[in-house]
């Protein structure tokens, strides 16, 4: 069964500049992780089903309408999990909105936190690693306009992949 995710995908100046930045502090997994904002974790997906994932999320994008989405600063989640995070300090309701809406049916799950939009910087590294992101990272800062949202795919050699595109509106 294919794992799928589904996110907004950072604009690549700000998306890669967060991927590498998360290489830098040896947090490997970004090599298979580009930077973005989830709206629905990884979820295994029967192949039969992806059709129907498919007229879903395209349901779910033509129902919303762009909207601004302006990173800026650090947060983190510890001690609760070990996340160190670029925030998003306006579209909070708009991300909102698009994971509550694609979170139903096939997609669906039991969440243990709320919903929380975010940009991860670094996860699972030592604490001096994960104060340095949260320090070095403060004056981060980068707004773009949502358009669209990604499904993903994971490949067991190259990680996450954008499968298909839904544009909004």
């Amino acid at each position: 069964m294919p794992t799928i995710g589904v996110s907004i995908a950072l604009p690549d100046e700000c998306g890669v500049h967060l991927q590498d930045y998360r290489l830098s502090l040896g947090d490997e997994s970004a090599r298979q992780i580009p930077s973005h904002i989830t709206l629905a974790p990884p979820t295994e997906i029967a192949a039969d089903q992806i059709d129907a994932l498919h007229r879903h999320l395209q349901a779910v994008a033509t129902g919303q309408s762009p909207f601004e989405v302006h990173l800026r600063g650090t947060g983190t989640f510890r001690p609760t999990s070990p996340v160190v995070f670029i925030s998003v300090v306006a579209g909070i309701s708009g991300c909102e909105r698009l994971a509550k809406s694609v979170r139903v049916g096939m997609l669906d799950s039991e969440s243990s936190y709320p919903y929380h939009p975010h940009v991860t910087i670094a996860h699972h590294l030592d604490e001096a690693t994960m104060d340095r992101a949260f320090t070095e990272m403060t004056g981060f800062e980068c707004a773009f306009e949502v358009k669209s949202f990604w499904l993903y795919t994971f490949e067991e050699t190259t990680g996450w992949v954008k499968s298909a595109e839904f544009m909004l509106g």
